[in-house]
């Protein structure tokens, strides 16, 4: 039974997880948009959101990309240029502390403001306590996993990683079996992290699509304003 659910849940979830991301994000710009929009609460209090925005923002986004560059980057690309596992391990594990640190300290900032106040706490629908705690224990887990990492500096288990994200990119069945022995706080990071995408498209995390949208607005036309 083990060996099912890991299948499941390592080879078969994350595209049931990656359909209700996309599906889901289209059918709410279609359907709902006047909900489409990440319900600033800045009006009602204003305390240390900056602080907390910026240092999250900072952070998550770091961890976005880092994981990207570094899960979907083909194994032979770092042979070519000479760069070593067990270095490549070394520089994920320091650049995934310091963006996590920052999207740690930030996500604290923000849910001591959001629950530490009585306007904010009144207007906190279970849709942004899920999500603030998802991206929590999530942090937590993939923090937590850096640790183990160290462990083992010689890149074996980060190959393995690479392995299974690549396998799952390119739509190759075997890429569950990478991961059977992986240490518990791994799987688990990968599955909190897939499931990210799932809750996505029902809560206010839609707005970040807008952020990647705003790209455009750099290319915008000036704009001409008279004064009376």
């Amino acid at each position: 039974m083990s060996n099912y659910l890991h299948q499941f849940v390592y080879g078969i979830y994350p595209y049931i997880a990656l359909a209700i991301f996309f599906l889901g994000s289209l059918i709410r710009f279609d359907r709902e948009q006047y909900t489409w929009k990440s319900d600033s609460s800045q009006l009602l209090h204003r305390g240390s959101l900056r602080l907390g925005n910026i240092l999250f923002h900072i952070g998550i986004i770091g961890l976005l990309f880092g994981h990207a560059a570094g899960l979907l980057t083909p194994v032979w690309v770092w042979d070519t240029l000479g760069v070593s596992h067990s270095l490549k391990q070394g520089v994920a594990m320091a650049a995934g502390g310091v963006m996590g640190g920052l999207c740690l300290v930030g996500i604290l900032i923000l849910l001591v403001r959001r629950f530490s106040n009585d306007r904010l706490r009144a207007v906190t629908t279970a849709g942004d306590k899920l999500v603030m705690l998802w991206i929590l224990l999530t942090l937590l887990l993939g923090l937590s996993s850096i640790f183990v990492s160290a462990s083992h500096m010689d890149g074996h288990m980060m190959v393995l990683l690479m392995n299974w994200a690549q396998h799952i990119v390119t739509f190759r069945g075997d890429a569950a079996s990478f991961i059977v022995d992986a240490p518990l706080v791994f799987k688990l990071h990968l599955f909190m992290g897939m499931s990210l995408f799932v809750i996505f498209p029902f809560t206010r995390l839609v707005h970040v699509w807008s952020g990647f949208g705003a790209i455009g607005y750099l290319g915008r036309a000036y704009q001409l304003v008279r004064r009376r």
